[in-house]
């Protein structure tokens, strides 16, 4: 069995963009799943990537307000082939964050999480591969806009690839 997934944050919309870009609408059309680490801001977000996904989970953000955090939880959990994700929009800073992932997630293979708009892509002390996809809209500090993809086979994460966003 093989799933792909699609790994998203940070859109902002329409605040940082008007719209998610095509390459982004291909990314979510060729996915088994997308997982989105919150900061939606706009429930219209929500309700399109919910209408065009095959499955959408997705959890809330520091800059989603009361409609968005009563319809999505801050931390969303689920199983792929045997692989146990957890998606958290926040983890805080870069220096000790495996450390604190592996504490705050014992039971889990992959943490998606946001906020930065830095892509990250490591690996705990304990095995814990941590993943933030960047942000498609909003490349910060960033030379690009970006999202992730990867696969799961076999209950294995694989072919995880950081995707450069045109705007």
């Amino acid at each position: 069995m093989s799933t792909s997934l699609l790994l998203l944050s940070d859109t902002h919309l329409p605040k940082r963009a008007r719209a998610l870009p095509e390459e982004v609408w291909t990314a979510v059309d060729a996915a088994d799943l997308v997982v989105h680490a919150g900061d939606w801001v706009d429930e219209a977000t929500l309700d399109a990537l919910d209408a065009r996904a095959a499955r959408l989970i997705g959890v809330f953000g520091n800059n989603d307000g009361p409609e968005l955090r009563a319809r999505l939880p801050e931390v969303a959990r689920f199983v792929v082939d045997g692989l146990r994700f957890a998606v958290v929009h926040e983890t805080g800073s870069a220096a000790g964050r495996e450390q604190r992932a592996d504490a705050a997630y014992p039971d889990t293979d992959v943490l998606v999480f946001g906020h930065s708009h830095i892509p990250w892509d490591s690996v705990s002390p304990a095995g814990l591969r941590l993943l933030n996809p960047g942000s498609p809209t909003d490349r910060r500090r960033q030379p690009e806009c970006t999202m992730m993809t990867a696969r799961v086979e076999d209950g294995a994460l694989s072919d995880v690839r950081i995707v450069p966003v045109a705007r």
